[in-house]
Order: structure tokens, then C-alpha cells, then sequence
């Protein structure tokens, strides 16, 4: 299964509410838990749709977790709600993850720290549970900081471990981070206390162990720390984004390098992807895998208007390339719209785009609907705004006119 994390970008109708420490009351975290769940559920739909069977849940969906019964007793005011999307989940087959951030550290040397890193492991297996998932959807989990003294702070994490609930302890897995605790690292601390690893690709190319392996050999080795009772092995992948500091994930994942990687290693295992574009790299490793045409014009749909303001010479490449349903390239067909989006759009070709999107209201719009759109063009023409406010009016226009056919395409997102 290929999956990504958290909040996707070719979906826009959800949205994850906070509530500030100095407005924490039982009002206000019951709309933002109702309005959370409600989210989660829309994305589990659209995972569904699109064929994502591994996704990662925000750590945000209850604001301030288990603290935040104190206020409220939100396991058994959404316990409904939990278990509709439990279900969702099972009937789908499809297998959700959280990985707590940064400061939940294990082997922290503060005593205070460690408290609130049981309190938020317990938080993300209470939610699990109130879904009535079993231990195959797994907490994710770094080591931790060295803090001096790395052999120290492995034994505290060892030690701190064993302290968990049994419940916990089914749940949480580690991975290699790209500072601390490379592959050697945590295979030291699975000999000690059998906690399964969980492989990134990007980490190790940063962070190394001393013991030379290839990819492969690792993905091998760390298998076997996943028991049966665990699930499906479970893997990160990213790309390091060539223009930024490393450690930064891409904007997308090239298709060409994954399949290379992909063809290299066990395909059993469930991978993550670490990529800015999300659930648009997890639907493109999907669509290179069923590699059927029909698919690729779904997504052609989704994607036609950001290349035509990209640019129009891949746009009527896309269009040709299509044409062929017998032999067409998926390689081919990815590799032209990544092209596309990494060009600087220009004006005019922004207009073309936007005129064509303009093209499903000009028939049923009012004149003063089409007088904006013109000034708004001249506006864009003469420098004086930039093309968000456009797109925003058009994406305000599909929605009053309910064109389907624009709001689900990638055009308002990317």
C-alpha cells in the first residue's frame, strides 16, 4: 500500500481547528473536535475514492489530547463518531498511523518530559482504540535526543519503554532519524526490547551506519523485527529536494527514481511517502502500478488547466500522448507534468488558462459577474494584482454554479 501524511493538497473541503491554551473551555473544543472528525471523515472518503489505503492522521485532531479532558470528556461525547470512522476504515481495508511530533521524546533526561510523552502516546492510542483498530495501525516514533552521552540516552529509552502500557507497546514502532539513530542504532535497541523498525530511505542517505548495507539489505533485515501480530512491514520514502537544504523533502516524487527503488526491494511492504504534493505522489505511484490509460485521463481532467498555464507546449504533448490508448507512457505522462509545474507561468499563458476555466460561466454568469472577471484581467494585465485573487473568484463562481468537473480538479490547489 502507498499512503502519505496528514492533510491532502488535491482536496480542499476539510479544515482542522485549534483552540489556543487561553481559550481551552468545553465549548469550544467541542466544535473543534466535531468539526475535526467531520474532516478526517471527508479525507477517509476521498482516500477511498482515490484508492489510498495508507494514511497518516494528524496528531492535531483533538486539540491538546488527553489534557483536553479535563474540559471535556470527548471519548464518550464522540464515541459514535470514532467508531463510524473505525469502521470506515476496516471496511476499506485501509491501515492509519500517527506519528506524535517533537516533543514527544522518550528518552528525554527530564522527568517532566518523559510524563508528557506517556500522556500523548496514551492520547493516540485512546483514539485508536475508540476506533476499535487493532494493532496493525501503529504510533511512529524517533529515539530521541542524544543529550551528550548517546549510550545513555539509548539506555533510557530502552528502560522508559519497558515502563509502558502493554497497550502502548503494541502500538509504537521507531524509525532512523537523519542526526541521531541511524540503522545500527535501532537495530541495538530492537536486540534489547523487540520494538519494530521502520525504514526511511532519506534519513539513511543522511545519517549512515557504520555497517555498510544497500537499501535492500535493510529493508530485509528490519522485516524481520515485524512480527505477524504487527501487520505489514512499514517503510518511508522521500526525495531530497535538490534546490533546498538537505533533509528537505521534494515537491513530488519523480516516478522514474521510485520505480528504480521500488523494483529493488521486497513489494510487500506498506510505503509512506514524504513528499510536499502528498496525496498527488501517492495517486501518481498508484496510477504507475494499475499503469491503465483510463486512469491517467482522470487525472489528466485534474490536471489539464495547471498545464496549460505552465505550459501550453506540454499541455498539447499531454493531449497527443493520451490520444494513443493502446501505447501510450505513463513515465512519459508524469515526467511532462512535472516539467510543466516547475516552469514559471506567464501572463499570457495564464489568461489562455483562465479564460478556458471562465468558459464554464460566461453562458450563465451575471454581467456584473463578467465585469469583474474583465477588470480583475486588465488588473493582472497591468501588474496592480497577481493571479490569486483571479483564481480565488473562480473557484468562488464553481462553487455557485456547482461545476464538479472544476472543484475536483487540481486547478484552485496547486
Amino acid at each position: 500500500m502507498i499512503g502519505y501524511a496528514c492533510l491532502p493538497v488535491g482536496f480542499r473541503d476539510y479544515s482542522f481547528k485549534k483552540v489556543l491554551k487561553k481559550n481551552l473551555n468545553y465549548e469550544n473544543l467541542k466544535i473543534a473536535i466535531k468539526n475535526n472528525l467531520n474532516s478526517l471523515d471527508k479525507i477517509l472518503e476521498y482516500n477511498i475514492e482515490n484508492n489510498i489505503k495508507l494514511f497518516r492522521i494528524s496528531s492535531d485532531l483533538i486539540p491538546f489530547g488527553d489534557k483536553a479532558l479535563e474540559y471535556i470528556d470527548w471519548k464518550k461525547e464522540f464515541k459514535c463518531e470514532f467508531e463510524k470512522i473505525g469502521q470506515k476504515i476496516k471496511e476499506n481495508n485501509l491501515r492509519v498511523s500517527f506519528h506524535p511530533g517533537q516533543y514527544t521524546v522518550l528518552n528525554s533526561p527530564k522527568e517532566e518530559v518523559v510524563k508528557n510523552t506517556t500522556m500523548d502516546l496514551k492520547y493516540h492510542c485512546n483514539v485508536l482504540d475508540l476506533m476499535n483498530l487493532d494493532k496493525n495501525h501503529k504510533i511512529i516514533l524517533h529515539v530521541g535526543g542524544v543529550y551528550g552521552n548517546k549510550e545513555l540516552a539509548t539506555k533510557r529509552f530502552i528502560e522508559n519503554y519497558k515502563k509502558l502500557d502493554t497497550n502502548i507497546k503494541n502500538r509504537l514502532v521507531i524509525e532512523n532519524d537523519d542526526k541521531s539513530y541511524n540503522v545500527d542504532d535501532l537495530l541495538y535497541i530492537n536486540s534489547q526490547i523487540e520494538i519494530p523498525l521502520v525504514f526511511d530511505n532519506l534519513h539513511n542517505e543522511i545519517n549512515p551506519a557504520k555497517t555498510k548495507r544497500n537499501e535492500e539489505e535493510i529493508i530485509k533485515i528490519f522485516a524481520k523485527t515485524w512480527k505477524k501480530s504487527n501487520g505489514k512491514q512499514k517503510t518511508h520514502y522521500s526525495q531530497q529536494d535538490k534546490n533546498k537544504q538537505i533533509g528537505s523533502h521534494s515537491k513530488t516524487i519523480d516516478i522514474l527514481e521510485f520505480k528504480k527503488y521500488y523494483e529493488k526491494i521486497d513489494q510487500e511492504i506498506d510505503i509512506m511517502l514524504e513528499v510536499k504534493d502528498k496525496d498527488l505522489s501517492s495517486i501518481k505511484i498508484n496510477n504507475l502500478f494499475k499503469n491503465h490509460v483510463k486512469y491517467l485521463e482522470k487525472e489528466w481532467a485534474k490536471y489539464k488547466y495547471n498545464i496549460l498555464e505552465h505550459s501550453p507546449k506540454n499541455y498539447f504533448e499531454i493531449r497527443e500522448l493520451l490520444k494513443d490508448r493502446q501505447n501510450y507512457n505513463i513515465l512519459e505522462f508524469y515526467e511532462l507534468i512535472d516539467s510543466s509545474l516547475e516552469k514559471e507561468i506567464e501572463k499570457n499563458n495564464f489568461i489562455n488558462s483562465s479564460d478556458h476555466v471562465w468558459g464554464y460561466f460566461k453562458k450563465i454568469a451575471e454581467e456584473k459577474e463578467i465585469e469583474k472577471y474583465q477588470r480583475y484581467k486588465e488588473k493582472y494585465l497591468e501588474n496592480k494584482i497577481t493571479i490569486k485573487p483571479i483564481k480565488k473568484y473562480l473557484l468562488q463562481l464553481s462553487e455557485k454554479y456547482k461545476s464538479e468537473y472544476l472543484l475536483k480538479s487540481y486547478y484552485f490547489n496547486i
